[in-house]
C-alpha cells in the first residue's frame, strides 16, 4: 500500500542562506544555526512516510522544528526545499468536487500554485491550533465556523451545513443548544472542541494537531485526550500530532519521531521509542517526562 503522505528532504531555513546550509554539519541536532552564515535552519532534511489510519507523532523541545514542519505540511509556510506527495484517490470517498484531481498524481505539492494548494487545504485537510483563537472565528457562532469550513469545501445547501454542524458538535460533546452561540463565550476546553468538529467537518483525508491541549486544565485535557482518541478510532482519521509532551505522544500515536534543533534523530515504534530510546536526546525527554 502507498502511503497517504510521503515527505521527503524538507529543509526550512531563515536568513540569507549559503552552500553550508544544507551540508552534513550538526546532522546530529547541535545547532540549528548555520556557523557561516548566521541562518536558522528550522528543518533538516526531514523525511517520513504516513499510512491511511496511522497516527503519528513528532516530538520535541521548543524550538526543535516540529510546529514548522507542521506548518509546512498545511501550506502556511514555504519550504526551502523538499517534496510532499499525497495519495488520496487510493480511497472513494477522497474527492475535491467540481474539480479534477490530476494534479495530485506523481507531483511535488509544494510546487502548486496557491490556488490548488487551497483546494487540498479546504478539501483534504484539517488543523487544530494549539490556541483555540488561531483556528476559530470567535465573534461567529460555533455552528458559523463549522460552515464556513465546509462553503470552502463547496457545501451550498445550508441546511446540510446546519445538520452537519449539530452531527459534529455531538461528536465532539459539545451541548448541540449551543450551535448558534458565539465561541467567545465558551471555555477554552469547550473552544477547543468546536475547533476539532470544524477541523472536521470537511471530512479531511489528513488531520493536523498542533499542541492541542497546550494550555488547559489537567482534567480538561484529559477529556480533550479521550475525545480525539475516540475520533480517531470511529473515523479512522491518519492523523499528524505535534507535542512536547510525551505522555500525549504515548496516549494517541502509534509511531513517533523524535525532533531536535531542525533535526529527527529517532523514529520508530512508539512503545519502542518510549521503552528502549536509542537517543541520548530521546533518553533525556523520557528519563524527564515518563
Amino acid at each position: 500500500m502507498k502511503p497517504v503522505l510521503s515527505v521527503k528532504n524538507i529543509y526550512k531555513i531563515y536568513g540569507a542562506s549559503c552552500l553550508h546550509c544544507t551540508s552534513s554539519e550538526d546532522v546530529n541536532g547541535k545547532s540549528n544555526q548555520c556557523r557561516h552564515c548566521g541562518s536558522i535552519i528550522s528543518c533538516r532534511n526531514v523525511s517520513f512516510d504516513l499510512y491511511h489510519e496511522e497516527v503519528l507523532g513528532i516530538v520535541g523541545e521548543s524550538g526543535s522544528g516540529k510546529s514548522t514542519l507542521l506548518k509546512l505540511l498545511y501550506f502556511e509556510e514555504d519550504p526551502t526545499s523538499g517534496t510532499m506527495h499525497i495519495n488520496p484517490l487510493n480511497y472513494k470517498q477522497f474527492t475535491i468536487p467540481g474539480h479534477c484531481t490530476d494534479f495530485l498524481f506523481d507531483v511535488n505539492l509544494f510546487g502548486l500554485n496557491s490556488f490548488r494548494k487551497r483546494l487540498i487545504r479546504n478539501h483534504l485537510m484539517g488543523m487544530v491550533y494549539q490556541n483555540p483563537h488561531l483556528g476559530l472565528k470567535l465573534h461567529i457562532s460555533a455552528g458559523g465556523n463549522i460552515g464556513e469550513r465546509l462553503l470552502m469545501a463547496g457545501c451550498r445547501n445550508i441546511e446540510q451545513i446546519r445538520s452537519r454542524a449539530r452531527f459534529l458538535l455531538e461528536k465532539t460533546e459539545v451541548d448541540v443548544e449551543r450551535l448558534d452561540d458565539l465561541p467567545q463565550y465558551f471555555s477554552g476546553g469547550m473552544q477547543q472542541r468546536v475547533q476539532i468538529a470544524k477541523a472536521l467537518s470537511n471530512k479531511p483525508l489528513l488531520l493536523f494537531l498542533d499542541e492541542p491541549t497546550t494550555g488547559l486544565d489537567l482534567s480538561v485535557q484529559a477529556k480533550v485526550l479521550d475525545l480525539i482518541k475516540s475520533l480517531q478510532r470511529e473515523m479512522n482519521l491518519t492523523t499528524i500530532i505535534v507535542s512536547h509532551d510525551l505522555g500525549i505522544i504515548k496516549h494517541l500515536t502509534t509511531r513517533t519521531i523524535v525532533m531536535k534543533n531542525g533535526v529527527v534523530v529517532e523514529s520508530g515504534l512508539t512503545d519502542q521509542i518510549l521503552e528502549d530510546p536509542q537517543h541520548e536526546f530521546t533518553q533525556l525527554l523520557v528519563n524527564s517526562t515518563l
